[in-house]
């Protein structure tokens, strides 16, 4: 019996391209399915329309979230599950399970005013980091140099609209090298590892923004923590960064929806392949 896997996107790129063709290499019927177009009628039953599993792909994080979470309360399995998008797209929940599980991580301080994200700056010491709690590739992520500059960004977060920007979410900016390191974790194994090296006059290491991709050895330290932060956010199929700070390595970001052509470039395992096989062993009812 063939094994009819549906990939749900709003958007094909390079990674999808790539998990599409692996699928198809690997003899299942693929099916291709645009999230932005889909109705999803919850007094129906739907696991015919989606195969045997759904790899959720979608580059929206509420879109992605909402649609696994319908999807799974109709028995469709879906990959990675609703819970773990959840909790990765937020990085206010993606810390407190990564603190909860014991993974070290950045000194972090929530405040829910201009004047009491000014203190968290000032406690955590400067230069501080700000971050939206929802977001990717690096937007709106802020180092703050100096109470003048704090006090500036601050004050224009606030007259944003949107109640999560009223939410200012607070990390040192950890003393390190001109990098990070992605692992991406597929169920229990670490797949492959790089380093992401900041462009000329970026501090942020984002593939998005120009960084570029080097091979990082995969060390005990390494492979532990990353399959540690995976297991603390529910595991599946997820991009863990971490920073080589002074202390050691701190986990900053998990990433459900992972991008990994950057990866790619610097890895001699084919990703898309390992992330198929995980997902055919699970609908195989292995792990």
């Amino acid at each position: 019996m063939t094994i009819t896997l549906t990939l749900l996107y709003d958007r094909i790129r390079w990674d999808e391209k790539e998990l599409l063709n692996s699928a198809r290499a690997k003899g299942l019927n693929v099916k291709e399915v645009d999230a932005k177009s889909i109705l999803l009628n919850l007094s129906e039953t739907l696991e015919e329309a989606y195969g045997d599993v759904v790899l959720q792909r979608c580059i929206s994080h509420f879109r992605g979230t909402y649609a696994s979470a319908c999807l799974e309360s109709k028995g469709v399995m879906v990959v990675n599950k609703a819970y773990v998008s959840e909790t990765c797209g937020n990085k206010l929940w993606t810390t407190l399970a990564l603190i909860r599980a014991g993974v070290p991580t950045p000194r972090t301080i929530i405040a829910f005013t201009p004047e009491s994200a000014l203190k968290a700056a000032e406690e955590l010491g400067y230069p501080v980091v700000l971050k939206p709690l929802v977001g990717s590739w690096g937007r709106m992520v802020t180092a703050l140099r100096d109470r003048e500059e704090a006090e500036a960004i601050i004050e224009l977060r606030s007259q944003m609209e949107g109640i999560l920007n009223q939410i200012f979410y607070l990390q040192e900016k950890v003393r390190r090298p001109p990098r990070d390191i992605r692992c991406i974790v597929v169920g229990d194994r670490v797949v492959t590892a790089v380093y992401r090296v900041s462009p000329p006059g970026e501090w942020r290491t984002n593939v998005a923004r120009g960084g570029s991709t080097e091979p990082c050895p995969i060390t005990k330290e390494v492979e532990d923590i990353a399959l540690k932060a995976a297991q603390a956010v529910g595991g599946g199929v997820l991009g863990v960064d971490m920073m080589e700070s002074q202390d050691g390595l701190l986990v900053h970001e998990v990433n459900s929806t992972v991008e990994f052509r950057g990866a790619q470039g610097a890895s001699s395992i084919r990703i898309a392949d390992e992330i198929v096989d995980y997902v055919l062993r699970l609908v195989k009812g292995g792990k």
